[in-house]
């Protein structure tokens, strides 16, 4: 392993992946962010990885999938999956595919590293055995709440749009990416409704009155 780790965070929402990215960061990883699979292989190829943290909140299989073709390409980094909202099939899939472990979002910083410290995957540098300091913590903070408030009409959007075709699978995906944000950073009446939509959308439900209600907890 080289002296200063590299780690490549994936996943399709910002917010999130930048939360997990910036817990990496502070301990003093070196961190490249992807946002789909064909990126994340492409970063793999370039270089050595130490570590890859891939957000299970995507299409199905998508994730497990990842992590298949990261080792058929040579990576030999130590792989992580983070879910909101995964079910048991889709954490198995993962295990299978040779992740180590599936952490709950919002992502505990001190699970995280001493998850990471166990398989001697990260730097003991300063702090490492403590969470961020406030200061680092609080500028992480505000610039996810930046990502948080633009990407929020989008998220809605979405969400409106799978309940208004009558897209259950689009529905529940684009609810449970903004339940693990939003949880994540603070808004937990927003994430409370997503993961209702989530999961009566995964039943084949369209709660048009749960998408409403949303959109009036979210201020939209």
């Amino acid at each position: 392993m080289s002296a200063v780790p590299t780690a490549l965070v994936v996943g399709p929402d910002v917010p999130g992946r930048t939360l997990v990215a910036g817990l990496l960061r502070v301990t003093g990883w070196d961190v490249r962010e992807a946002t789909d699979t064909r990126e994340a292989l492409a970063l793999a190829r370039r270089g050595d990885l130490d570590l890859v943290v891939t957000d299970l909140d995507v299409p199905a299989g998508e994730a497990p999938a990842l992590l298949r073709r990261l080792r058929l390409v040579g990576c030999r980094a130590h792989l992580l999956a983070v879910t909101a909202d995964a079910g048991a099939q889709d954490r198995a899939a993962a295990l299978q595919a040779g992740a180590l472990a599936c952490l709950p979002k919002p992502v505990d910083a001190g699970l995280l590293l001493t998850l990471l410290d166990r398989r001697a995957a990260g730097p003991q540098g300063p702090g490492a055995d403590d969470p961020p300091g406030d200061d680092v913590d609080t500028e992480l903070m505000d610039r996810l709440q930046r990502l948080y408030a633009a990407a929020l009409p989008a998220r809605l959007t979405a969400i409106a749009d799978g309940a208004r075709t009558g897209d259950a699978t689009a529905l529940a995906q684009a609810s449970a990416t903004l339940a693990g944000t939003s949880a994540q950073l603070g808004h937990p009446e927003v994430a409370a409704v997503c993961r209702a939509i989530a999961q009566d959308a995964r039943r084949g439900v369209l709660a048009h009155e749960l998408v409403v209600e949303l959109a009036a907890v979210a201020g939209a």
